[in-house]
């Protein structure tokens, strides 16, 4: 068993305290909650990835306490399950290792936790997430049709001309409906891996970093269970009330790791070309759009793959007995 020492815990306490203020903040400044609400998973991220779960267990249960106190339990819950279980399960992942000789590698060398796979929890934990988010806020046609209806209202009222046909209202709010898990679970997840590869550098630069940093355009990749749980959360779309809600939701989360999958894909059949970057810039910048979004999709769907990173196993060994 591993000695618990007073630093690994302290170091937890500041993060925890940091992720809090964080996310107190993004309650504070609705204009850049979403951008506060994930960079509170950078210092559960960074402390699990360079000092292992000890000091990330101590950072999620020190904010989730700091959220209860300031504001509610019930806060204190949601944030957890957004934000910090999320980061904290994919630090712990992530420092996951054992002897390649167990998958049939070389003996000399360890076999970190794929990506692919990190990428497949983390797709399933915001799947929850939002899902857990849903029923908090009573999420249904009744939630959605109200919010519409007063956007309809309101625009209304500055322009008459723009009135909407009650035809095309209930059309919004069948299509509104859908949408909104859709693009909450795929944007949640863009997030927070972005805040794991942010931190994931932060770590290596310091030196702290328990996995080695890896190459992403090869080894960014989605599981190839995953595609099955896309196509049926696309199946679920259509069967309508309660499971299209869970399929919407699944469509996003998931679609959104085989994006990330897309782009790796993409950067790594680039490489070397003389023509790399201007199709790289007309990529990321056409991204936001449905049909190179649809494209770049396509890509990740095509290559599935389980990337497994590996490292001399005494400098793998060494660097554990820091955590």
């Amino acid at each position: 068993m591993k000695h618990v020492n007073g630093q690994l815990l302290l170091i937890g306490v500041i993060a925890g305290l940091t992720a809090a203020l964080l996310v107190l903040g993004a309650n504070a400044q609705p204009s850049f909650s979403s951008i506060l609400y994930a960079a509170s998973a950078l210092p559960v991220l960074i402390v699990g990835l360079g000092w292992g779960n000890v000091a990330a267990i101590a950072a999620v249960a020190t904010a989730a306490i700091i959220g209860a106190i300031v504001v509610s339990p019930l806060f204190a819950v949601a944030m957890a399950v957004f934000t910090l279980l999320p980061a904290g399960w994919l630090s712990h992942l992530a420092n996951l290792a054992r002897p390649a000789s167990e998958i049939g590698g070389p003996d000399d060398l360890m076999a970190w936790y794929p990506l692919s796979d990190i990428l497949l929890h983390l797709c399933a934990l915001v799947s929850v997430a939002v899902i857990f988010l849903g029923v908090m806020i009573g999420y249904g046609p009744e939630l959605t049709g109200q919010m519409i209806d007063v956007l309809i209202a309101s625009v209304a009222d500055r322009d008459p001309t723009l009135a909407a046909d009650p035809a095309s209202i209930e059309q919004i709010k069948g299509m509104m409906l859908l949408l909104l898990p859709i693009v909450q679970g795929g944007m949640w997840v863009l997030m927070l891996f972005a805040a794991y590869y942010i931190a994931m550098r932060v770590v290596s630069a310091s030196g702290r970093a328990l996995r080695p940093r890896e190459d992403l355009p090869s080894s960014l990749r989605m599981n190839r269970n995953a595609t099955y749980v896309f196509l049926a959360g696309i199946v679920a779309c259509f069967v309508g009330g309660v499971p299209a809600l869970i399929g919407a939701t699944i469509c996003g989360t998931f679609g959104a790791g085989f994006l990330l999958a897309g782009f790796g894909a993409l950067h790594l059949r680039t490489r070397g070309k003389d023509w790399r970057l201007p199709v790289l810039v007309l990529a990321y910048v056409s991204a936001p759009m449905v049909l190179p979004a649809f494209i770049i999709l396509v890509l990740g769907l095509a290559d599935t793959r389980r990337t497994v990173a590996l490292t001399p196993a005494r400098k793998a060994e060494t660097d554990n007995s820091r955590s």
